[in-house]
């Protein structure tokens, strides 16, 4: 069976979604105890680690992960508020906004190009 071809950014951002999913369901998985949040982590990964290489097929690691690592730490962090009620304090809210403002200045300003 032969996946789609889709962009460099379009994998990342299937990537980025796999694994807020398989974190979030690592929580639920209570150590791995319980077998359909487990079975969610392992595909989960799996996918994302996937869409990952096929990312870094034609875009840099370094931007590749800071997008990677910055959304990705929003989004846990939005999804721990809606599903675990875990509100983060301030100091958190600032740390994540300067998380978002390093991705941003690396995709804005950053010289480094594709191989």
């Amino acid at each position: 069976m032969r996946l789609p071809d889709f962009s460099a950014w379009t994998w990342l951002v299937i990537a980025i979604v796999a694994e807020v999913i398989a974190t979030s369901a690592l929580r639920a998985s209570d150590g791995f105890t319980r077998l359909a949040p487990s079975a969610i982590v392992v595909v989960g990964y799996g996918i994302a680690f996937y869409g990952l290489s096929l990312t870094l097929r034609s875009l840099p690691v370094g931007i590749v992960y800071a997008v990677w690592s910055g959304v990705g730490i929003v989004l846990i962090t939005l999804v721990a508020m809606a599903l675990y009620r875990q509100v983060p304090d301030l100091p958190a809210v600032l740390g994540l906004g300067l998380i978002v403002a390093g991705v941003v200045v690396l995709n804005l300003f950053s010289k480094m190009q594709a191989h």
